[in-house]
């Protein structure tokens, strides 16, 4: 993600429904690294692949850090289907990484916690606002634009969204 400031008021350009995933780990024991390093490791490779595979429905992602025990990625995709189809292929990061987690939480019980959320937003039910920001969030995943007119507001924009949906 680029860090160059886009002056003035702009929103991001994504089009359609949108897709925002958030996952999380959470080290409830900290001590326990073999427990939770093995997780933690397997979000960047996870990442990176789905980064590089154009097709893969991923449009952008943000790592952030919540404490010292708590990590958590907000991801923005273009649809649950290509979501859901990520995490259910074989020969993909996601599903090694997932049966290692499995048996890494049964074996250490509780000493690590993944948690997620997924959330369909249909096309005309979301907005973005970013007053001299680089690029971020969904801004960052889909690219931004300036903001219509002065004075509009998120409101306005939203209504307006409904009105061509």
């Amino acid at each position: 993600m680029s860090e160059k400031v886009v002056p003035g008021r702009n929103t991001a350009a994504a089009e359609g429904d949108v897709v925002v995933f958030h996952i999380g780990l959470r080290i409830n024991r900290l001590r326990a690294f073999s427990s939770w390093f093995p997780a933690f490791m397997s979000m960047p490779r996870m990442l990176r692949e789905l980064s590089q595979e154009k097709g893969s429905g991923l449009l952008g992602y943000k790592v952030l850090y919540g404490s010292l025990r708590d990590f958590y990625v907000v991801q923005y995709w273009s649809d649950k289907e290509r979501l859901l189809a990520y995490a259910h292929q074989q020969d993909k990061e996601h599903r090694p990484a997932w049966a290692e987690f499995n048996r890494r939480a049964r074996a250490g019980k509780g000493h690590v916690g993944i948690w997620h959320e997924t959330f369909i937003v249909p096309a005309g039910s979301y907005e973005s606002v970013y007053v001299d920001m680089p690029a971020y969030g969904l801004g960052a995943a889909t690219g931004v634009v300036p903001v219509g007119r002065r004075g509009d507001t998120a409101a306005q924009r939203l209504k307006a969204a409904e009105r061509e949906a």
